[in-house]
């Protein structure tokens, strides 16, 4: 099997992934004949049932770069507890300057969240839930410590099976 028939089985295999490019960032660089541009992109990916993967990537063109950055974040997917259509316990993460605090929320509250935090969380497939974001406002950081926290989440049923409350 060549390359490109593994390639395309890794695409038929990610397709129910939604892809979402949250930020683009422009980068100067100052040579001999003016200014060279170049652009990274940080784009996220979720199949909204407790699946996602966060992918950075710098190219010379802008496509290039969310083309690098998708194939990145398929690379890095990682699984969340859920329950329902919120999360089971709140939980507050820093990461490099940025600190993430979720609260579990009602059926029907909704998503309350910052831009970057509320895409993350509706690509994963939450419907219901709080989140505020402390400190830096780096994109970058902002996803990053929301997708640690989102992991460091543990089942409910579980925990209380494991101390044998259950």
């Amino acid at each position: 099997m060549d390359k490109k028939q593994r390639r395309q089985r890794q695409e038929d295999f990610n397709s129910d992934f939604e892809e979402k490019v949250l930020y683009i960032n422009r980068c100067a660089t100052v040579v001999k004949g003016g200014r060279r541009f170049s652009f990274s992109a940080l784009v996220v990916v979720g199949d909204g049932q407790g699946h996602i993967g966060v992918g950075f990537a710098k190219a010379n063109e802008v496509s290039d770069a969310i083309r690098k950055g998708g194939e990145a974040a398929r690379k890095n997917i990682v699984t969340f507890e859920m329950e329902g259509t919120s999360i089971p316990h709140e939980v507050k993460v820093s990461w490099d300057g940025s600190t993430v605090f979720l609260k579990p929320a009602k059926p029907g509250t909704g998503v309350i969240a910052g831009s970057k935090v509320r895409s993350v969380l509706e690509l994963g497939g939450i419907k219901d839930i709080i989140a505020k974001i402390y400190g830096s406002n780096s994109p970058l950081n902002q996803v990053q410590a929301i997708v640690r926290a989102l992991t460091s989440l543990k089942n409910r049923q579980r925990t209380l099976a494991a101390r044998g409350v259950v």
